[in-house]
């Protein structure tokens, strides 16, 4: 298996750099026995009565600051808090250019805000203590950040404010995350009633999505690329409303690839998934045998990713690789604002 054997050609032009409106009436691929074009509103009835959504409720932040060092301007992405239940003031974070940083150097983001330089990892990582902590921290970032866009979405450096609303899912409220848990976009008040109406459950995790979500796999060896690690969270009422809901019958259905890595990462052979609090580094290969999750809603992603190799792990690489042919021919919105895929796994085929 080579990362080679994970690449794509995609036309530019399908990249979405907007979400649609409303947010429901995005396209749909259904990846079954066979591939149909629905929309997002359709939800309700390709889903049966006791089917349980399991969402990521994370909530991202205005993550990406420009400052000074010196003369230098610098740019930095968090990416993981290093405390992030206390939210404390020391976070990973990606710096360009990380080579104009040394241990000990300050940032100055504003006039009363800053960070200093703690320590240099490698591929750009450094690690920064904010003056700030907790709702302080916060605050600071809601005035002088803005959100963390992937970089295939244009934008001018200072962002577009609409992104506030644009990149946050219905389902945020546990602020930490970095990266929108994307298939949580395309979810309005409408669709969750009529989800509702259908007998179809819902149950929040959380998954702080970090910026090493956007990095590509570089190595030739995909079982060789590191996974950054991101936190998550899951309750002793989630775990057991997951397993009431398997026990009856039902079907999970991780909205995104974030929900699905967490309960992955946690669940027992029989699909049983326990609470949990920590960090998490499951990188889902072709070849990983499925425990929790039987179906996955997801966007469309890039060439050579991670979650393209997740989405191959769990529908199957041929199958997958039909469809992608097939949003393309059809001109599906790809990436962060685009469209989005129900995928049922390979094993039930």
């Amino acid at each position: 298996m080579r990362t080679d054997d994970f690449d794509f050609d995609l036309p530019r032009g399908l990249i979405a750099q907007h979400p649609i409106e409303p947010r429901e009436a995005a396209r749909l691929l259904h990846v079954g026995p066979a591939l149909a074009d629905r929309t997002i509103a359709d939800l309700p009835h390709l889903l049966r009565e006791g089917d349980l959504l399991v969402i990521n409720d994370t909530k991202v932040i205005p993550a990406r600051l420009t400052g000074t060092k010196g003369s230098a301007s610098i740019e930095v992405t968090l990416h993981k808090a290093v405390d992030a239940k206390t939210w404390a003031r020391t976070w990973k974070a990606f710096a360009r250019p990380a080579r104009k940083l040394s241990e000990g150097d300050r940032i100055v983001f504003a006039e009363d805000f800053g960070a200093a330089v703690a320590e240099k990892g490698e591929g750009g990582e450094v690690t920064l203590v904010f003056d700030e902590a907790g709702s302080d921290l916060l605050a600071a970032l809601d005035r002088h950040g803005v959100m963390p866009l992937p970089p295939y979405i244009k934008r001018d450096s200072g962002g577009d404010p609409q992104d506030r609303e644009d990149y946050q899912t219905v389902f945020a409220e546990r602020a930490g995350a970095v990266a929108a848990p994307t298939a949580g976009l395309h979810f309005t008040e409408t669709l969750l009633n009529a989800l509702e109406q259908a007998g179809i459950g819902r149950v929040a995790v959380t998954l702080h999505v970090g910026a090493g979500t956007f990095l590509p796999v570089k190595v030739d060896d995909p079982a060789a690329h590191r996974m950054h690690s991101e936190t998550g969270e899951i309750t002793r009422d989630a775990a057991d409303r997951i397993n009431a809901a398997r026990a009856a019958g039902g079907r999970i259905v991780a909205v995104g690839t974030t929900a699905l890595r967490l309960l992955e990462s946690v669940a027992a052979d029989d699909g049983t998934i326990t609470p949990f609090v920590g960090d998490t580094d499951l990188f889902i290969l072709p070849g990983h045998r499925f425990k929790a999750v039987d179906l996955l809603l997801t966007n469309f992603h890039l060439p050579r990713s991670t979650l393209f190799m997740l989405v191959c792990a769990f529908a199957g690489k041929a199958r997958m690789e039909a469809a992608y042919a097939h949003a393309v021919a059809e001109q599906y919105r790809f990436y962060s604002y685009g469209d989005a895929c129900l995928l049922e796994p390979e094993s039930a085929q």
